[in-house]
């Protein structure tokens, strides 16, 4: 593997190049852009569609259609560098997507990862680089009817089957504090603070796709926290995890939140060792695990 510079800086023709806008040329010859790797964003709307870039000529397989995306800076995550990347090409604005995916296309010294995201803050593009010939949103099922980039079209025969998947959590508060014996009894509030806190973690880092049974790399599914009793009491909190206060029965409120995900089109994983409570939740359509199957993707404190 060697690495080559740009014959042209396309991105930054008046400014300095990152140290990560070079070519990477592997021992068979193939050319991969980015020094550190490469990202995209698939910014889906459910209204308008896929979010495309219509390539300028003289750019690497020029007049097709692609992501907006391009070269990791160093040290910079695969996520940061697709919202980063679709900012500068396609005027994306700062938390307009709300990722859902990340599918990894590796070849042990280069990698590119398409993060697939829905969008959250309706947006219009805008052409902001001189890479971009046009931007358009286009329905999926008209997307390969355009001539497309090579890897893209490859990566998009995989990726648009699972467009439609959207994974969500349903978290059994009181059976999930309620197996580690930490001294939550004394606090059950605090305790419930705690596990919300781990979850936030764990929503902003994303899911393993072999935990969710699903392909691909990392998935960000929705999550749901269900309180009951003193746990109710848990501290009010702007965050991804949303925070379900049953008014009765905890158990009932977790089947209501079940089946309210499942309605909407959501695939619902429950999180409960209890088996009567689990019985109840496949009944609605949802897989279950334990509370062990999330104490070992928790982060620890």
């Amino acid at each position: 593997m060697t690495i080559e510079p740009p014959r042209f800086e396309a991105r930054r023709p008046t400014g300095p190049r990152d140290p990560g806008d070079a070519w990477v040329v592997a021992p068979t010859g193939e050319r991969y852009w980015g020094r550190y790797g490469a990202a995209g964003l698939l910014a889906l709307d459910s209204s308008r569609g896929v979010l495309l870039q219509h390539r300028v000529s003289w750019s690497h397989f020029g007049d097709t259609w692609a992501l907006p995306g391009g070269a990791r800076h160093e040290n910079e995550s695969p996520c940061d560098a697709a919202l980063r990347e679709a900012q500068e090409e396609a005027g994306v604005p700062d938390g307009a997507i709300r990722p859902r995916l990340l599918s990894v296309f590796d070849v042990g010294y280069w990698s590119y990862t398409t993060v697939v995201g829905d969008v959250v803050v309706p947006f219009e593009p805008m052409i902001s680089d001189p890479e971009s010939r046009e931007l358009a949103w286009v329905p999926p099922p008209q997307v390969d009817v355009r001539p497309l980039h090579p890897a893209f079209e490859q990566s998009w025969r995989r990726l648009a089957p699972l467009l439609d998947v959207r994974p969500a959590v349903v978290v059994d508060a009181a059976n999930v504090v309620g197996s580690v014996p930490d001294g939550w009894w004394k606090d059950r509030a605090g305790a419930a603070d705690r596990l919300r806190s781990r979850l936030e973690t764990l929503a902003a880092q994303g899911v393993p796709s072999s935990a969710l049974g699903l392909s691909e790399s990392i998935w960000y599914p929705k999550w749901s926290l269900v309180v009951e009793g003193a746990a109710r009491a848990v501290t009010d909190a702007a965050g991804d995890v949303r925070t379900v206060r049953a008014e009765a029965s905890g158990d009932d409120a977790i089947v209501a939140e079940t089946e309210r995900l499942a309605a909407s089109g959501h695939t619902v994983t429950v999180v409960t060792s209890d088996r009567e409570l689990g019985r109840r939740v496949t009944d609605a359509g949802a897989a279950v695990h334990g509370a062990g199957w999330l104490l070992e993707l928790l982060p620890t404190d």
